[in-house]
């Protein structure tokens, strides 16, 4: 992550660059690292999350998209802190998933998608302060040529929240299960591994 080699670094942004680089997260799960904001805090990093479909699109539909989730995981740094922050860091996620239609419609959604957020934050065991956030639902109908195409649905979760301490692994771990569980994955049984798929 661009931003260690800077000797200028503060040693705690350094941990968190470092407690990034060594997390592992499901395999399914493809992250990059992107370009950070700038404005917000002195130091950042971001990185970027896909969930491919699988072969055939969409839960098997030849019309479905490429992804059934992304997301982005962004971490501020400012020494000195913020107020609205109670700290010195803040970590902003973004999840998009496209979801059934059954599902989309549930008037519970928005309350299910942030108890997603919640249960994937406590099972990694992952200290949110000051947590913040939204939830909101996509609904896209077709007409005329496209009337063939099914109801679409998407869900986006945004949130916001201060970590604890440097460690940022439990973190981006929890975002990324917030990718899987919202792509409607089956958690994986403690201790279990998933296999990589054959390419």
């Amino acid at each position: 992550m661009s931003q260690e080699g800077n000797a200028d670094v503060p040693a705690e942004f350094r941990a968190a660059l470092d407690s990034l680089r060594a997390h592992r997260v499901r395999p399914e799960v493809r992250l990059a690292e992107v370009p950070a904001p700038s404005r917000i805090a002195p130091y950042a990093v971001a990185l970027s999350g896909e969930l491919p479909a699988g072969p055939g699109g969409s839960r098997g539909d030849a019309d479905g998209p490429e992804d059934l989730a992304t997301g982005r995981f962004v971490a501020l740094y400012d020494p000195a802190g913020q107020e609205a922050w109670d700290g010195t860091f803040r970590l902003v996620t973004l999840v998009r998933a496209h979801l059934d239609a059954e599902l989309g419609n549930d008037p519970l959604l928005a309350e299910v998608a942030w108890t997603w957020l919640l249960d994937s934050l406590a099972e990694e065991g992952a200290s949110a302060r000051a947590l913040s956030g939204t939830v909101t639902r996509v609904l896209s109908q077709s007409f005329g040529s496209l009337q063939r195409h099914p109801d679409e649905v998407e869900v986006e979760i945004r949130a916001s929240w201060t970590p604890a301490g440097s460690d940022l692994g439990p973190h981006v771990r929890a975002w990324a299960s917030l990718l899987c569980t919202s792509a409607g994955m089956p958690p994986l049984p403690e201790g279990v591994t998933a296999l990589s798929p054959r390419r």
